[in-house]
């Protein structure tokens, strides 16, 4: 096991200038490696430290454990600013408390049913079975398992740190120097993207855990407004022919939704530009029965697939693997779906 800093740089002016922008990491290397290519864990979104792929709640060994027992190297980081990597007051935007109770037990843990707007945008709540708990308060205040988790929440920056998050994330493909596999979730996705962009050669494959957000627009627990301005990113991405706005990728919704509970997707209007970087690393994104990013999922897998990009979108009740939230790395189930994530590297990675 090691631990270092990554993709700093200094700031201020001359004899007051600070260190700014690093990015913690943690890596853990197998006594025996049996496979050549390192897993690089860009998890959480607001609140979740890197201690989310260590361990569940209820204390089983978490996905990083279950990829290192299987003789992967793995890599896991904490976002410019939050954890480890240090908050610097004036330099970054304000932090946010730690998740409520409430907003736990209602969007993660299945403690309680959420808000009826929240319901309507999100139907498939009460499919969540998969809280790794016996408590009679389960899932909520009380339950051991819930107050442990709790303790693991932490301030976050108002305001996704894209760019330095990137920036970091590209120093340390760098600094690796050889192809690795990317797991991106969550809200910290969109860095993953980026980075595997501008890095092609030093990317193997993808697996996308609940990516946020969708395309273009927003569309989380009923929310509205800019979603990913670039498809995966708001931040630049190669395609081709070339994009300089990304209002030049022509965007149109979609009228019609392939199923119940889904929401229609955002798309590039023909002719279609490629993500040229992108189109030679296979993607695996998955989403949980009952996650709250359930409706609009599978909008990620259509503008990669759109983009020649091949993306296999896998919803993981349809391979047995059911009743799972977004936190899917702390469900019951949790090891099995590392297992279903390596299966799938082992058929398309060589």
């Amino acid at each position: 096991m090691g631990d270092f800093y990554v993709g700093g740089k200094w700031v201020g002016k001359p004899g007051h200038k600070i260190m700014y922008g690093e990015m913690f990491v943690e890596v853990l290397v197998p006594k025996k490696i049996l496979h050549p290519y390192p897993v690089i864990f860009v998890q959480g979104g607001g609140g979740q430290s890197f201690l989310a792929s260590v361990q569940t709640p209820d204390g089983r060994p978490g996905w990083a454990y279950n990829f290192v027992n299987a003789g992967y190297t793995v890599y896991m980081v904490e976002d410019p600013g939050e954890g480890l990597s240090p908050y610097i007051p004036g330099l970054y935007p304000p932090l946010v408390p730690p998740h409520t109770a409430a907003t736990m037990e209602e969007e993660w843990t299945g403690g309680r049913p959420p808000t009826p707007k929240m319901q309507k945008a999100w139907p498939q709540w009460n499919k969540y079975t998969e809280w790794p708990s016996n408590s009679p308060d389960k899932g909520k205040i009380g339950d051991p398992v819930f107050d442990y988790y709790a303790e693991t929440e932490l301030p976050y920056i108002a305001g996704y740190q894209e760019k330095l998050f990137s920036e970091a994330l590209i120093h340390l493909l760098d600094l690796v120097g050889k192809p690795v596999i990317m797991l991106v979730n969550s809200g910290y996705a969109p860095s993953g993207w980026v980075a595997a962009d501008a890095r092609p050669k030093l990317v193997k494959a993808i697996i996308a855990v609940g990516p946020w957000a969708p395309p273009i627009e927003n569309a989380e627990l009923g929310a509205t407004g800019p979603g990913r301005l670039w498809g995966l990113s708001n931040l630049p991405l190669h395609y081709s022919p070339p994009v300089t706005n990304p209002a030049q990728l022509r965007p149109i919704h979609l009228t019609k939704a392939p199923g119940p509970g889904l929401i229609p997707c955002w798309v590039q209007s023909k002719p279609v530009h490629k993500l040229i970087n992108l189109e030679n690393i296979p993607v695996l994104e998955v989403s949980g029965q009952a996650s709250y990013h359930r409706p609009f999922a599978y909008c990620v897998a259509k503008w990669l697939n759109q983009a020649g990009v091949k993306t296999d979108f896998v919803n993981l009740e349809n391979v047995g693997l059911t009743g799972n939230g977004h936190q899917m790395m702390s469900d019951k189930n949790s090891a099995a779906i590392a297992k279903y994530f390596m299966n799938w590297l082992n058929m398309h990675v060589h």
